[in-house]
């Protein structure tokens, strides 16, 4: 049996610990300083109060302060941060890590470099990491469908596990693997970041269908909703992060998969990505959008802006024509520059019929 570290007491940092103590695996759960509360919960009630569950037993909490001790003898260390967490990890992880360990990463997200490159954060994790260091432990991450609650009620899930090395992917894979927790493994670590970040961003687009169909009035008196339209966007969100695929150098066959269109589906099942997307739809600015949703962490925020920085420097560099990604740019007009939800069918089509000529 291992011994885990899972740094970040949120959803999905929490959740990942169940497969974990139904392995035998001891396992530490630390909570950053965001997280004083519900460490506190944890340890004097057992229970996750943002979860409404009670912690898998086997499970034991730490505060961040007590970082040091609790990974401490692990050969597994989870980073459980969000997006804006990620540089902090890094950094809070170095001194401590030590050759031989894996990290393995839950966070979804991407950063634009100064020539327009996307860069998958398990790269911007790694990039903070003491140099001695980087090279000597294993790198991975977890994508793929996967709604923390489901996990945590042990339903049945498949994901995907990524690293540039095929063996620390297939150890870590057999760390996690249970009966209700399917683990497939890839050395395309971009492709699976670069799809499980961009799901997050398209799910708004299929949560603005619903939120347009809320401006409207709701269904009609026959029943009429916005399904046609949700489904158009869900369709074109394959096709361009296929597009974004084979710009970043990732497999292209993820936009179809399980980090692609897999984790987009469950992502539009009433997630926070999509109630952003319905209250931008339903008439909504970004900004009065977020007021709205306040403590939640908006990582397709996030990653609208990462792809909106980018775009202009691929065009630039030859990388995209004008009319490519109309529905990333009509996020970007939504998020970055503030104007009204809407979704351009009509670009959609021009852009299907001059690549099928």
């Amino acid at each position: 049996m291992s011994t885990v570290a899972i740094v970040g007491a949120g959803y999905m940092g929490t959740v990942i610990a169940t497969p974990l103590a139904d392995n035998g695996h001891a396992v530490r759960l630390v909570g950053t300083h965001l997280d004083g509360e519900i460490i506190r919960c944890c340890r004097e009630r057992g229970h996750h109060p943002r979860l409404r569950r009670a912690l898998p037993r086997g499970v034991e909490p730490y505060g961040v302060e007590d970082l040091a001790q609790a990974l401490e003898g692990a050969e597994v260390i989870v980073s459980g941060v969000n997006s804006l967490g990620v540089r902090w990890i890094g950094q809070a992880l170095g001194p401590h890590l030590r050759p031989g360990q894996s990290v393995i990463a839950v966070t979804k997200g991407l950063e634009a470099a100064e020539n327009g490159d996307l860069v998958i954060l398990p790269d911007v994790l790694r990039g903070e990491l003491p140099a001695g260091i980087r090279d000597q432990i294993g790198l991975a991450a977890i994508g793929g469908p996967c709604i923390a609650g489901e996990l945590a009620g042990r339903r049945p899930t498949c994901v995907v596990f990524g690293s540039r090395d095929a063996g620390v992917a297939e150890r870590l894979a057999e760390v996690f693997r249970t009966s209700y927790y399917s683990v497939w493994t890839t050395t395309d670590l971009v492709g699976l970041e670069v799809c499980v970040a961009l799901k997050n961003a398209y799910t708004l687009a299929v949560g603005m269908a619903d939120g347009l169909l809320e401006r409207a009035g709701g269904c009609d008196e026959a029943g009429a909703y916005m399904h046609n339209l949700g489904a158009a966007c869900f369709a074109q969100a394959c096709t361009e992060m296929a597009h974004l695929l084979r710009i970043t150098g990732g497999g292209r066959a993820f936009a179809y998969g399980l980090p692609g269109a897999g984790d987009l589906y469950v992502t539009c099942q009433r997630g926070r990505s999509y109630r952003l997307g319905v209250l931008l739809g339903s008439g909504h600015s970004f900004v009065e959008a977020r007021a709205l949703m306040p403590g939640e962490t908006l990582e397709a925020a996030e990653c609208v802006r990462a792809v909106g920085e980018a775009l202009p420097k691929l065009a630039a560099r030859g990388l995209i024509d004008g009319g490519d990604l109309p529905l990333m740019r009509a996020l970007v007009d939504v998020i970055v520059r503030g104007r009204p939800a809407e979704l351009p069918l009509g670009s959609f089509l021009r852009v299907q019929n001059r690549r099928a000529q």
